[in-house]
Parts: structure tokens; sequence; C-alpha cells
């Protein structure tokens, strides 16, 4: 059972924010930070990837664990109400996912997923976006 009422559930629901996320913007630090620049969010590109690098024909999403289920993530837990309701949700972002990472690709991009629960550790996620960004592909 929830413990928030309906509307108060609602409010907070209504904030969830799909882009300048508190995740993406300290991916978007970072990358910055070593140098590399970038386009937010190209509404041309399947997914509008949060940073395009076009000249490499490189982009990186930034996905919340609980949002785009992150497997075996402590975050990405399921809620106790309305399961039948979050299981659908949660499986169509995931499919779609999955639909727009495979468009890109098909569009000789490479992509790079980065999941929330990886910023803990900057200098391992540094390593992990600079090989993404340097590979020759």
């Amino acid at each position: 059972m929830d413990d928030v009422n309906p509307t108060r559930r609602s409010e907070i629901m209504g904030r969830v924010r799909s882009r300048d996320t508190v995740p993406e913007m300290l991916v978007r630090r970072l990358t910055h930070g070593m140098g590399y620049r970038y386009r937010l969010h190209a509404k041309d590109l399947p997914g509008k990837p949060d940073l395009v690098f076009r000249t490499r024909r490189k982009v990186i999403f930034v996905h919340g664990c609980f949002w785009h289920r992150h497997p075996s993530c402590h975050l990405a837990r399921t809620p106790k109400s309305r399961q039948e309701f979050w299981l659908a949700k949660f499986e169509a972002n995931r499919q779609r996912d999955l639909k727009n990472e495979k468009a890109l690709r098909e569009e000789n991009w490479s992509v790079l997923i980065i999941w929330e629960c990886e910023l803990a550790d900057v200098c391992k996620l540094k390593n992990r976006i600079k090989e993404f960004l340097d590979a020759q592909c």
C-alpha cells in the first residue's frame, strides 16, 4: 500500500523530469570537464540521446535505474502498489530503449548507456567515457 495519498503522489510524479536530471547533469559536467564537446537531446535522432557527439557519430544516454530497469540493481525496485501498472510501464520503457538503441546502431551510431548507479565511481566512469569517445569505430 502507498504511504502517500493520491494527490501528493501525483504532485511527486509530476516533478519527474525526462531531461536535465541530476544524473544527466553530472555526466554532462564530467564529460565537458574532460574536454569533450557535445549537443543535447538531438530531436532528429531516435530516443533523443542525452549527449550527442556528431563528428564522432556517438551518443550517450544517462538512464535512471528505476525507470529504465537496470538489471540486478537495488535502485530498480518495483513499487508495491499498482504492480500491474508499473510492470507494464517499465516493460514499455525497456522496449522503447531497445528500439531506439537498435535504430541508432542501424544508422551507424555508437551508443553508450550510463546507469545512475554508476555515477558513484567517478574515476571508473571517466575511463569508460574516455574509452568510448576515443575508440575508433
